[in-house]
């Protein structure tokens, strides 16, 4: 697909952003990255009424991910006195959306992110996510055990989604009767959210969902047991600096980005590795590459299309723009994977490929505290899934197969395979 204006390709992204467009975005990325590094959207987005960019090549990318003295995430830090909160929404009635995230180390800015990180890395360590490791191995087995002598799954279904809500809500402290409530409410909040959108439904979900993490932390301080949630409350109250939003916060973003990300990984990786049979036949041959390959997956079409939106503390200069303070930035980390400045060849699938960066988890001191948990879950996924099944094939026509698009990202809704 190729866009006759620079206007069309910026229209075409907004469709993108917002879940209301069905389009292939990597074109449309490939093009603006022709246009440049830093692109004007063509209206502004939020309650601050200043212009929003867009920023497509990987160095532009890095600078605003890592750079805390030029840009923020919270609205607030541009201006201490100011009242705005803006959320993922674009709302910031703190009634309709629960406030979904705004506590949480996404949505907050130096010196409490760093007083929030650390108090969560003393539980959330590597040495934690790696024990794991066990408990994904067996959940893996479990689902495909399942569904192992039907011959055929919904691989979105029977086993990408149930894969990593089950791993996050065993060890938030979630019981298992309610395991499928944290679906319906992650997926319903996903579907519903798009930048600068929500609608009735989604706030609805969004005030459940925030009503039972409330409850069931309440339920923790009560009885704790041997989970995450239990180390939370434990630290806070050992050091008594991890307020209650902030805590409640926490665990929604950890359930929520934990669940989403793992997901779409595992199915969307599936199907690029069915789409590319010379890549999967070179993994079936040597599951010692699945590490590799799940980087290279990352990469080439990772869980997220945008990092959460920085703001200008100051006025700047970018990539030859001209950037005010308040003005809010995007960066398009699909775009940035796929910068021909950084990867020869970037627009070709290779699971052999030497990664030495990319953006999918994001960078700098917001990027994604689960990443190591992602990459667990993602090996393990894999590697028992063309060890099981290493006959896999779609079970449906190729056209068949469509994307979602929730929350600024692409997914499948479905994905018929047999085996």
């Amino acid at each position: 697909m190729n866009y006759s204006s620079q206007v069309e390709a910026e229209q075409a992204l907004v469709g993108v952003l917002s879940g209301k467009s069905g389009d292939n975005p990597f074109p449309i990325f490939e093009q603006l990255r022709q246009i440049g590094s830093v692109v004007q959207l063509p209206f502004p987005m939020g309650e601050t009424n200043n212009r929003a960019w867009v920023v497509t090549h990987m160095e532009e990318a890095l600078k605003v991910l890592k750079d805390q003295d030029h840009f923020c995430v919270d609205p607030k830090s541009i201006d201490r006195n100011s009242t705005i909160k803006e959320s993922l929404t674009g709302s910031s009635d703190s009634a309709g959306s629960n406030m979904f995230l705004t506590n949480s180390l996404n949505a907050i800015d130096q010196p409490d992110h760093r007083r929030l990180r650390a108090l969560v890395s003393k539980a959330f360590t590597p040495r934690y996510m790696e024990g794991l490791r066990p408990r994904v191995q067996e959940l893996a087995d479990e689902l495909l055990d399942q569904v192992q002598d039907r011959g055929e799954m919904d691989l979105v279904k029977d086993y990408a989604n149930l894969l990593p809500i089950n791993v996050i809500s065993d060890m938030i402290g979630v019981p298992k009767s309610d395991h499928s409530l944290i679906h319906k409410w992650s997926e319903g909040i996903a579907n519903g959210l798009g930048v600068g959108t929500v609608d009735p439904k989604t706030a609805e979900n969004l005030k459940d969902f925030g009503n039972y993490i409330k409850q069931l932390t309440e339920d923790k301080r009560k009885q704790p047991s041997d989970d995450l949630i239990s180390q939370l409350i434990s630290i806070e109250e050992q050091g008594d600096r991890l307020d209650e939003a902030e805590l409640i916060s926490l665990v929604q973003l950890l359930i929520f980005a934990g669940h989403e990300t793992t997901s779409t990984l595992i199915s969307t990786g599936t199907l690029l590795l069915l789409d590319h049979p010379e890549q999967l036949e070179i993994l079936k041959a040597d599951l010692s590459l699945v590490p590799s390959a799940v980087e290279e997956l990352l990469r080439f079409h990772g869980p997220s299309t945008t990092a959460g939106p920085r703001y200008a503390l100051k006025d700047l200069e970018l990539s030859g723009q001209e950037i005010k303070k308040g003005d809010m930035v995007f960066p398009l980390l699909k775009s940035a994977n796929r910068d021909e400045r950084q990867f020869e060849n970037a627009e070709e699938l290779d699971i052999t490929r030497g990664i030495k960066r990319h953006l999918a988890f994001g960078q700098g001191v917001h990027m994604c505290l689960g990443a190591p948990l992602a990459r667990v879950e993602g090996n393990i996924a894999f590697t028992t899934l063309l060890k099981r099944m290493p006959n896999l094939q779609l079970n449906v026509p190729r056209e068949d197969v469509h994307w979602k698009f929730k929350l600024a990202a692409q997914s499948l809704a479905s994905l018929p395979v047999k085996f």
